[in-house]
């Protein structure tokens, strides 16, 4: 029975994700999405790639992100989301500079999207 809810969280969370594609979309002129469909595709590809690709991206540019003191991130991020972009038809970013835009504020509704959800969850365990 715990796996079929952790499924069923896992399967919020990417409409949750994909849902916050579409508004990053909506709000940035330079980065289009074709429909839901395309928007949940981008969000597992996204999941894929942050969970498999960028800790490898992270290990092998340690010293440009010292330097950096950590912005180098951003880059990373937006190479990630115009990998997206290459690997799925029906999203596209113009460039680099929309594509780090893109991550930022994905980033920020993604954020805003786990604070409700962590207030729903204290809301409901107080019920309990």
């Amino acid at each position: 029975f715990s796996k079929i809810i952790k499924l069923m969280k896992w399967i919020a969370k990417l409409f949750a994700n994909a849902i916050a594609v579409l508004i990053t979309a909506y709000l940035l002129p330079g980065v289009s999405i074709e429909d839901f469909i395309t928007a949940i595709i981008v969000a597992a590809v996204l999941a894929l790639l942050n969970n498999f690709l960028k800790p490898i991206l992270i290990i092998l540019t340690i010293p440009v992100t010292i330097l950096t003191l950590g912005l180098f991130l951003l880059v990373i991020n937006a190479v990630i989301i115009l990998l997206a972009d290459d690997l799925i038809g029906g999203f596209h970013v113009n460039n680099f500079w929309w594509a780090l835009l893109f991550s930022v504020i994905l980033s920020l509704i993604n954020s805003l999207f786990g604070k409700l959800e962590n207030d729903s969850e204290k809301k409901h365990h107080k019920i309990d």
